[in-house]
């Protein structure tokens, strides 16, 4: 019963989410509603006791959209919460392609006809998901985490406006008052 309500609950917010990507003004509110509707997402994944699957989901979609989130604001040079822009272009031939992509899978989902179980499921469905999505793919993937949070914390160190000699709330040329660049501070 727990896991239904989760489920619906889950269901409505990825949904609610997904809407709201298309439905902001701003490129940093649309990548948090894209994360959020993710995260519901994998939410859903865990009720179905899919828990590699879904823990993936979050932690891939929430770092992808962290990543996003500082690329726009290194990149931007401003901060693009606050910046109004159209998020859709196109928006009939949108709407018109997203209608029969969705009609199509709908009568895809209803009419195709789904192949029973052939096979007892294995005793630890996680284990052996898990080795038919990495296989040897493996070494791959522990490469790329490290890979993936030095990239974060490069976009930070290049997004901050001070540098690291600068202290937060000093006033630095009052410090070093000999120095006309920056207060005599990384010498």
């Amino acid at each position: 019963m727990l896991e239904a309500i989760v489920f619906w609950i889950s269901a409505v917010v990825a949904v609610a989410a997904g809407v709201t990507v298309f439905r902001t003004d701003s490129m940093a509110r649309a990548t948090y509603a894209l994360a959020a509707s993710f995260v519901a997402v994998g939410l859903m994944l865990l009720t179905f006791a899919l828990d590699y699957l879904g823990v993936i989901v979050i932690l891939m979609m929430v770092m992808e959209m962290a990543i996003m989130a500082l690329f726009m604001i290194m990149l931007m040079g401003m901060n693009p919460a606050l910046m109004p822009m159209s998020m859709v272009h196109g928006k009939r031939s949108a709407a018109v392609i997203a209608g029969l992509v969705f009609v199509g899978l709908a009568a895809a989902a209803l009419l195709v006809p789904w192949p029973g179980a052939v096979e007892a499921p294995v005793a630890d469905t996680t284990r052996s998901l898990g080795e038919a999505v990495m296989g040897s793919k493996m070494l791959v993937m522990l490469t790329v985490s490290p890979v993936l949070f030095a990239t974060i914390v490069g976009a930070l160190v290049l997004g901050h406006p001070r540098n690291r000699y600068q202290r937060y709330g000093a006033d630095l040329a009052a410090d070093h008052p000999d120095d006309p660049i920056d207060g005599g501070v990384g010498r």
